[in-house]
């Protein structure tokens, strides 16, 4: 299974260190990617939206990799106003390593931007012993630190 670590970055000018940082841990270069938001978008007739399709489009892409809706808002929205995404796909302990250098460069921390996860309510049954070992969220690793996340997919 591919494990991807994703890091939103206010400041675009950072990426290209991030990346070269990256690539010094042993990455190979196909296995390190950046996005930007285009500066202008097509349009292709009257019905034509390509900004709003291009961030539907991105959205499904971040949640294919294991993000939640609101990590993908949150990643979308930093595009909108100018940031660059980092990812980088290899090992557990590869990706750890991507991760620390994402913090390093001030990756955005998503938990401030967006919240805390909802907590939902749990249903107790009168010959059952309620289980609260933890949070379970699939699709992710943990990441000690800010602002990377990394997914599983």
């Amino acid at each position: 299974m591919p494990k991807t670590v994703v890091g939103l970055f206010e400041n675009s000018g950072l990426v290209d260190d991030v990346v070269r940082d990256i690539e010094a841990l042993g990455f190979p270069r196909q296995e390190v990617q950046t996005v930007t938001e285009p500066l202008t978008f097509d349009v292709t007739g009257v019905m034509s939206f390509p900004r709003i399709d291009y961030e539907v489009q991105m959205s499904r892409e971040l949640t294919r990799i294991g993000a939640t809706e609101a990590e993908s808002k949150v990643y979308v929205d930093g595009l909108r106003r100018g940031g660059s995404l980092v990812f980088a796909t290899g090992s557990e302990e590869k990706i750890r390593s991507a991760g620390d250098v994402m913090n390093t460069y001030g990756a955005v921390d998503i938990e401030e931007m967006q919240g805390t996860e909802p907590q939902m309510p749990g249903v107790i049954h009168p010959n059952l012993t309620p289980m609260r070992d933890g949070a379970l969220v699939a699709g992710r690793i943990a990441q000690s630190g800010g602002g990377p996340r990394c997914f599983v997919w």
